[in-house]
């Protein structure tokens, strides 16, 4: 089963690729999706690295954690299932 991970610290000019070919060191990945602002276009500097196993997932978290990709340092962490937002009335 796919394990969805939580990738902070993502520098803004990284692409979906870079992403996805760095996180293939761990593990193979099944997709690779950065988070933008929907007015600019431009990264929030965060994403979302789905792994094909547990295995790879728990191995991705353990190598880059902590470590710098592209001039930044990362946060990987298991992805929290999103909350419900309060309304905006």
């Amino acid at each position: 089963m796919a394990t969805k991970l939580y990738v902070g610290g993502l520098p803004y000019s990284s692409q979906e690729e870079d992403v996805k070919s760095h996180f293939a060191q761990a593990g193979e990945v099944t997709s690779a999706i950065i988070i933008k602002d929907k007015m600019s276009g431009r990264s929030k500097g965060f994403g979302f690295v789905e792994m094909a196993t547990e295995e790879g997932a728990q191995k991705a978290i353990e190598m880059f954690n902590g470590q710098e990709f592209e001039g930044r340092k990362l946060t990987v962490n298991e992805a929290r299932p999103m909350e419900a937002r309060p309304s905006r009335n």
